[in-house]
């Protein structure tokens, strides 16, 4: 065998090894899209039966809004409305951006850049549902006995809102703290599984 010979074998050789190694890159790159897009699948799910659930509320206190007959309880009604439909708009936008970010269309550099930007959108929407949380449970009351019971809080309070109200506030907390801190696991993990991909970049 000449040395042209082992020349062109070394070449085939070293082609074969590029096409294999672009090959296995290419599963890898497969494998963390389907990784990367599962994490959000969850709670894209979750967030979307919680938004038909708020919009179908809204629909409720429009259909109802003219049992709303003093201008504080029509200002309670508008500010609930805009909530169960504006809030979980905000979050379904930012969620589905998120998740829909394809990791094996630009370099690595974009994709992490693409997926800090939506990440700290997400996490923004999710501190001022948080704060916009309580704000709800305190206009919930007032709409929503108004509506179903006919009794305005605020001309006859019921002292047994001076106890529930805290719990309801307590419980809150715990819940809101417990979602925001889902939402802080997943999105780190989703951060953590682009990083391993530093090294696999074609």
């Amino acid at each position: 065998m000449d040395i042209e010979e082992m020349q062109a074998i070394w070449s085939q050789i070293g082609q074969d090894l590029e096409k294999q190694k672009k090959i296995t890159n290419t599963l890898v790159m497969k494998m963390t899209q389907e990784r990367y897009t599962n994490k959000f699948s969850k709670l894209a799910t979750y967030e979307t039966l919680g938004a038909f659930i708020c919009f179908i509320t809204a629909v409720v206190i429009l259909l109802n809004f003219n049992k709303l007959d003093t201008w504080y309880l029509v200002l309670c009604g508008a500010l609930l409305t805009g909530y169960f439909i504006t809030l979980p708009a905000l979050v379904l936008k930012s969620l589905y951006a998120i998740k829909a970010i394809k990791i094996d269309v630009t370099s690595y550099a974009v994709t992490v850049k693409k997926y800090v930007k939506a990440k700290n959108k997400l996490m923004l929407v999710q501190q001022l549902g948080v704060c916009l949380n309580f704000v709800a449970l305190l206009l919930v009351i007032p709409v929503f006995l108004k509506l179903f019971k006919n009794k305005d809080v605020f001309v006859t309070p019921n002292t047994i809102w001076y106890w529930l109200l805290p719990v309801l506030v307590i419980i809150m907390v715990f819940v809101s703290r417990w979602g925001y801190n889902c939402y802080k696991k997943i999105t780190n993990s989703a951060e953590n599984l682009l990083k391993e991909l530093e090294d696999t970049e074609v």
